[in-house]
């Protein structure tokens, strides 16, 4: 197919507005369509699949985010002027290299660069060659072998499946029938698909979100975050894809930003470009502050989820520019960030992370919108009879503003209880670490 070049002008006046297709259908995909919504340069919005929340702002495309080219031919077909990939499973098909195969102007990295994500072992390998600080740890194959290992070493200790898993492939064993069962759980029974086990000791501290826009060994800082992964209060339960966020987080201290950006984020995109493997779009460093300093956790090769939705709606810059920096090499406009604090709350289905029943009528989202300084992010419904339905683990982010985070904390809350649905649960307590 002859290649064409997709690159429009999309300056204020008469001329043409941008037509942007964002890919992926979840609390994330819904926060960036927002954020390209309040872009004057944005005309057309387009998001494959989508769901019902972000039919409101986007023209939903029955297409699954892993259908690449038909994903491709779509944004050929339509003159897509900018293609934004939402998950990690789009970039592990290789979902940029396919577009940019074919002239379209895409952001987000490559197959090749999102291996940063796609395999926990070459993110500890490129750490440890590059001196960026992290858990020590091994990788297995082999269960006997690993069972071996976690037995000779201490508890709690940190088991990661080798590969995507939705967020949930992370187990903390407490002791050594939860070490065995999950090693069971991972290499035995493949609950993940085959794969390996990364074997880390584990780190104490409060967690942070720190994701950057980078092209290459540039790197431009966005500001942090604080997700709560376990389903319960207190930190309780099994891990999920995050049950809220809020930001800024006072525990982190603008020095630890500035450790992070110089010892952990440049160094990692400078490794990547060394490594053949240069990245372009959004890292996150998934970071913890130890009593030994600032360490990584994890690596994604994308927005996190729920982190993007209480970011984003800080972003006073426009969003399209941002993206379109990167994904075509040229400078980067000055990012602002809103001093205003968000806090979410995801409200999810009754049994997440295990399984779940759908269709439950929700209702009240109007009433809760009408209070101010509140949006509603949709992760997981559909159209309803009379609305909305549950259509997923996480449905629901309900996002405050404030001007700080016991406002923010205060106006979701409210927020909140605007919302009625019989099959929904969430934690009262995000913020806890620092709303005490």
């Amino acid at each position: 197919m002859q290649k064409i070049d997709n690159l429009r002008t999309v300056l204020d006046g008469d001329q043409e507005k941008a037509k942007v297709l964002v890919v992926g259908g979840g609390g994330r995909c819904h926060a960036i369509v927002d954020a390209l919504s309040r872009s004057p340069k944005v005309g057309k919005i387009y998001c494959a699949p989508g769901n019902a929340g972000i039919a409101a702002q986007a023209e939903c495309v029955p297409l699954k985010d892993t259908q690449v080219e038909e994903l491709k031919e779509f944004a050929l077909r339509e003159n897509i002027d900018l293609t934004v990939v939402g998950p990690e499973v789009s970039l592990a098909a290789g979902i940029v290299d396919v577009f940019r195969t074919d002239g379209l102007r895409i952001f987000g990295p490559t197959k090749a660069a999102a291996v940063i994500e796609s395999s926990k072992d070459f993110a500890k390998q490129l750490m440890e060659k590059y001196h960026v600080p992290t858990a020590a740890f091994r990788t297995f194959e082999d269960y006997g072998r690993a069972l071996d290992y976690v037995r000779e070493g201490k508890f709690p200790v940190v088991l990661k499946y080798d590969g995507l898993a939705a967020g949930k492939g992370v187990i903390i064993a407490e002791n050594m029938a939860q070490a065995q069962e999950a090693l069971k759980d991972m290499l035995l029974d493949a609950r993940f698909g085959k794969g390996r086990v990364v074997v880390e000791e584990f780190l104490a501290g409060p967690e942070f979100s720190f994701m950057c826009f980078v092209d290459g060994e540039k790197v431009w800082p966005m500001t942090v975050s604080q997700d709560h992964k376990r389903a319960f209060e207190g930190d309780k339960g099994p891990n999920t894809g995050g049950m809220g966020a809020y930001s800024p987080v006072p525990l982190i201290t603008d020095e630890d930003i500035e450790y992070s950006l110089e010892n952990i984020m440049k160094p990692v995109a400078a490794g990547m470009v060394a490594e053949g493997r240069p990245f372009k779009g959004v890292l996150y460093g998934g970071l913890m502050k130890t009593p030994d300093g600032i360490k990584v956790i994890e690596f994604n090769c994308r927005f996190g989820d729920p982190e993007t939705e209480v970011v984003l709606p800080r972003l006073e810059s426009d969003i399209y520019d941002i993206f379109s920096a990167v994904a075509d090499g040229t400078p980067m406009p000055e990012l602002k960030w809103s001093p205003k604090s968000t806090l979410g709350f995801v409200l999810a289905s009754n049994g997440y992370p295990g399984s779940y029943e759908k269709g439950y009528a929700i209702s009240g989202l109007d009433e809760a919108l009408a209070l101010g300084d509140i949006r509603i992010y949709h992760m997981g419904t559909a159209a309803g009879n009379d609305g909305y339905a549950t259509a997923g683990g996480r449905v629901l982010m309900v996002v405050g503003f404030g001007d700080d985070l016991k406002a923010a904390q205060a106006h979701a809350l409210k927020a909140v209880g605007c919302i009625k649905c019989d099959n929904l649960f969430y934690r009262r307590d995000i913020g806890w670490r620092v709303l005490k």
